[in-house]
């Protein structure tokens, strides 16, 4: 069994990013890390090989920093990655897809794909959807129980309300994982020095056939979050406080 585990290069939730301009964040002095919702779908390809025998391929499309990223899902259990090298900080999550498409594919012949539910970074929760549509293939995203065997695959999913709902999807297909499906392992030493020899294969957009410049989206300025303001305490009489509460509403914070 062929899986392949598309795992995007973030800036940690817990880093402070800095805005540089317009567009660009500061990345030289970021902490990155997978994807936390890819270590999900990287420990479910690497329990279903575990069981059902083949290969895990990585894929990534991302900058040559990412390599490290990789290799931090090699040290869990995957055994090669793909690396599709790009320089913007953001791309469009059109083109993304169209790029994993193009290095799966190239790459060799798919039994399922792994995803994370979406990425913390952009959260734009487009990828896996628009790589099944690309790829012509039945996509369940939000897996938090998994089966497979038989050419298919059964997952449970929640849909709100602490309700869940059973799909099945035949194989190949494309299944995005999140928190609650299992319990991403901690790499062990030797694992991580194993990684280090792991083959990455890597390309450009270019040598996919992809053009950047066809991106559906435009990312117009980045803007950093405003800090919140100190509190402010109203005092006086229960009437008084909600005169004055209602006074700062429309004519300081302007909301009434």
């Amino acid at each position: 069994m062929q899986i392949y585990v598309c795992v995007k290069h973030v800036p940690d939730t817990a880093a402070s990013i800095k805005v540089v301009g317009e567009k660009a964040f500061n990345d030289s002095t970021c902490k990155f890390i997978a994807n936390p919702y890819d270590e999900y779908a990287i420990e479910a390809a690497v329990q279903t090989v575990e069981k059902e025998g083949g290969e895990v391929v990585v894929v990534t499309v991302g900058p040559e920093a990412a390599v490290a990223t990789m290799r931090g899902a090699m040290a869990m259990g995957a055994h090669r990655g793909v690396l599709v090298k790009v320089d913007g900080q953001f791309l469009d999550s059109d083109i993304t897809s169209q790029a994993l498409k193009a290095a799966i594919e190239k790459d060799g012949t798919p039994d399922l794909i792994f995803t994370g539910k979406s990425a913390v970074d952009t959260e734009g929760f487009q990828t896996p959807y628009r790589l099944a549509a690309a790829m012509n293939l039945p996509v369940i995203n939000e897996v938090l129980k998994l089966t497979v065997g038989d050419g298919k695959a059964v997952a449970e999913r929640e849909i709100g309300a602490g309700s869940r709902e059973v799909l099945e999807a035949a194989m190949p297909c494309i299944l995005g994982a999140t928190k609650g499906l299992n319990e991403p392992r901690y790499p062990k030493f030797p694992d991580i020095m194993k990684a280090k020899k792991k083959e990455i294969k890597q390309f450009t957009l270019s040598d996919l056939g992809i053009d950047a410049a066809a991106a559906k989206t435009e990312l117009l300025k980045l803007e950093a979050v405003p800090e919140r303001s100190g509190a402010k305490i109203i005092e006086g009489s229960t009437r008084e406080r909600v005169l004055e509460l209602v006074r700062i509403l429309r004519e300081e914070e302007k909301v009434l």
